[in-house]
């Protein structure tokens, strides 16, 4: 079964592979390969026992392969199969050094877990999914994320030596059973994939136990036994050596400088980087609010009228309203363009809109564009293409909003123009000083934003 699981049986995946264009796709590709022969869709198959179904489906591979091959040398001498089995527990070691480690750069750098931003602050425990409570209760620690990143990064290298192994295989079973048992509480989403890892940790340990059996609960001495093929060929074992430290030298170091070039100098991260209007991030309440020219007096039950509005720090504009609003379930992961980029409203409700925003400060203009509809997925977390009602257009087609925006004092801002349902507003928003519980340290922010862009 462990070989099933390991290496790829999908003509997808191969596809993939042989039609990379850059060294950090290569890698990807080659780190985040799951188990993917059967898709069920629903919330049983993302978040229930049907998600372990790839599980299945490589065990009835594994005992259709080994009844085969019982069938077909009944007749033979018995031989042993140290070799092969040797073959079999080194691919698992390699399979969960690459894994581990691609998930450790992602924290080592703090790519996975940002703090929470004004938006996310003001949101009420009832408004979030359980994997963002989850998520954003690591993020406003970020040296224990770093941590966690340097503890995969260093347990997921001592899978690559038969001498560390045993540690390293410790190390990652207690991580990923953590990280699976929290997913699987959370609804997060990679349970099978970090309890993938504990199983093939498992496995790599399941040839100590004996050992570890003899010398603590018996305390008798032990001598282990550690069957090592021994090749030949120099030329053989040359090969198997220089490709050995290629995937260490490879993994470690040149994937870890990729993964830190995209974080501090590409920006590619999971919240946007482009600054905000200078000296607006706050959050507003909304002291008038005009449709086609009528006035509509607050009240928390109408679906028009905005609520509140918060400008981040970034270019990130959001206004509250009491109409339903399709919540992405997605985790959200490190893009290019800060429009694409989607945790700030991922895993979280309560009528929030949220537009990715140009400032034109010379013409006084917000051109938005609504980034919940360019994000919103199915319960699956694959992307949907939903139609807008009014104009019929697909979201890639909708144009931005074109707003003129007024600051007659710095805690006033008056917006105005067309919506995104073609009605006239004019809103009128006077900024409410909040002082929140969490605030991300001088020290942590300079570690974490500032960077080469």
């Amino acid at each position: 079964m462990a070989c099933s699981l390991i290496v790829p049986l999908t003509v997808e995946w191969y596809t993939r592979l042989f039609n990379v264009k850059t060294l950090f796709e290569f890698f990807s590709t080659l780190t985040g390969y799951r188990v993917d022969l059967v898709k069920i869709p629903g919330e049983s198959g993302r978040w229930g026992l049907a998600s372990y179904a790839n599980w299945g489906a490589a065990l009835l591979i594994a005992l259709a392969g080994a009844t085969v091959w019982t069938f077909a040398v009944r007749k033979r001498e018995r031989k042993e199969y140290n070799e092969l089995y040797y073959w079999i527990r080194t691919l698992a070691r390699y399979r969960i050094g690459i894994g581990i480690i691609a998930f450790g750069f992602l924290k080592l750098f703090p790519m996975q877990m940002p703090f929470p931003s004004i938006s996310n602050l003001e949101a009420t425990i009832g408004e979030y999914t359980a994997y963002k409570i989850y998520w954003q209760s690591v993020g406003v620690v970020i040296w224990y994320e770093i941590f966690l990143g340097f503890i995969e990064v260093f347990a997921g290298a001592l899978m690559f030596f038969r001498a560390t192994s045993v540690l390293g295989a410790i190390i990652n079973l207690g991580v990923l059973y953590n990280i699976a048992h929290a997913n699987h509480a959370y609804d997060g989403g990679v349970h099978v994939y970090s309890a993938y890892f504990s199983l093939l940790s498992a496995f790599v340990l399941a040839h100590e136990v004996p050992y570890v059996w003899k010398l603590l609960i018996n305390e008798q001495n032990v001598d282990p036994v550690e069957y090592v093929p021994v090749y030949h060929s120099r030329w053989l074992s040359n090969s198997l050596r220089t490709l050995k430290y290629a995937i260490v030298i490879g993994f470690v170091f040149v994937y870890g400088w990729i993964r830190y070039d995209m974080h501090y100098n590409q920006g590619r991260l999971k919240e946007p980087k482009m600054p905000g209007l200078a000296g607006a991030a706050g959050f507003y309440d909304v002291t008038e609010f005009k449709i086609n020219n009528k006035i509509l007096p607050y009240s928390p039950l109408d679906t028009v009228r905005w609520q509140n509005v918060i400008f981040e720090k970034f270019s990130t504009l959001i206004y509250q309203v009491n109409r339903p609003v399709s919540i992405s379930l997605a985790n959200g992961t490190p893009q290019t363009k800060d429009v694409d980029r989607s945790y700030e409203l991922a895993g979280i409700g309560g009528g929030r809109r949220f537009f990715y925003y140009d400032a034109d400060t010379k013409n006084g203009l917000l051109y938005l564009k609504d980034k919940n509809i360019a994000k919103s997925e199915d319960e699956a977390g694959t992307k949907i293409k939903k139609t807008d009602k009014k104009t019929g257009a697909k979201p890639d087609s909708i144009p931005p909003l074109a707003w003129h925006f007024q600051r007659p004092s710095k805690d006033r801002i008056i917006l105005s123009g067309i919506d995104d349902r073609k009605d006239s507003i004019y809103v009128v928003l006077d900024r409410v000083n909040r002082n929140y519980a969490l605030t991300k340290s001088r020290k942590d922010h300079k570690k974490t934003v500032q960077s080469k862009f």
